[in-house]
C-alpha cells in the first residue's frame, strides 16, 4: 500500500509543480509524442499517477484482492481522470474569443461632437470603440456645433471619420 500511496502523493507533488512553474517543466517532453497534443502535458500525468496511486491503496486497502487488481483499477481510474484533465486543459485553452473591434466597426455608432466641425474641415467626434471612448478627427457636409450628437456615415481613416446630425 505504501507504493499506492506514494505514487499518489508523487502525482498531487508533481501537479503543483506543473501549475506553480507554470510550463517550465513541459520542456522535458517536448518532442515525446508530437501527435499527442497535449495529452502528455504535466498535468495529464499528474492526475493520471495520482488517481493510480490513491485508487490502488483504497482498492488494496478495502478489499482482499492483491496488488494486479489494485494496479489494474488503478490504471482505469488514472486514464479516466488523465482524459479528464486533457479534454478540461482543452476547454480552457480554446480561443473563441470575439475578433478584435477594427475600425469599419464604427460605421453606424453614435458619438458626439468634441470639437466644433466646419463645412469646409474637420473637427473632432467622441466615439465608442469596443466600449472604449476613442477621438477622431470628423468631416461633415454641414457644419456642426460642439455637443451636438452625430451617427458615422462612413470611415474615412483610420484615424478619421464621415458624420452626420442626428435628427429628432
Amino acid at each position: 500500500m505504501g507504493w499506492f500511496l506514494g505514487l499518489g502523493i508523487a502525482g498531487l507533488v508533481l501537479l503543483v509543480l506543473s501549475l506553480v512553474f507554470d510550463g517550465v517543466l513541459e520542456g522535458v517532453l517536448d518532442g515525446f509524442g508530437e501527435g499527442l497534443d497535449g495529452f502528455l502535458s504535466l498535468p495529464v500525468i499528474a492526475g493520471f499517477v495520482s488517481a493510480l496511486g490513491f485508487t490502488g491503496a483504497i482498492v488494496l486497502g478495502t478489499t482482499g484482492t492483491g496488488a494486479g487488481v489494485a494496479t489494474g483499477a488503478g490504471v482505469v481510474t488514472g486514464a479516466v481522470v488523465g482524459w479528464a484533465a486533457w479534454r478540461f486543459s482543452r476547454v480552457l485553452m480554446r480561443d473563441t474569443g470575439a475578433p478584435a473591434p477594427r475600425g469599419e466597426d464604427l460605421t453606424g455608432t453614435p458619438g458626439s461632437v468634441v470639437t466644433a466641425i466646419p463645412a469646409d474641415g474637420y473637427g473632432e467626434v467622441l466615439l465608442y470603440l469596443a466600449g472604449q471612448p476613442v477621438k477622431y478627427a470628423a468631416k461633415s457636409a454641414s457644419a456642426v456645433g460642439r455637443g451636438t450628437e452625430v451617427w458615422v456615415d462612413s470611415v474615412l481613416s483610420p484615424t478619421s471619420v464621415s458624420v452626420r446630425p442626428v435628427e429628432r
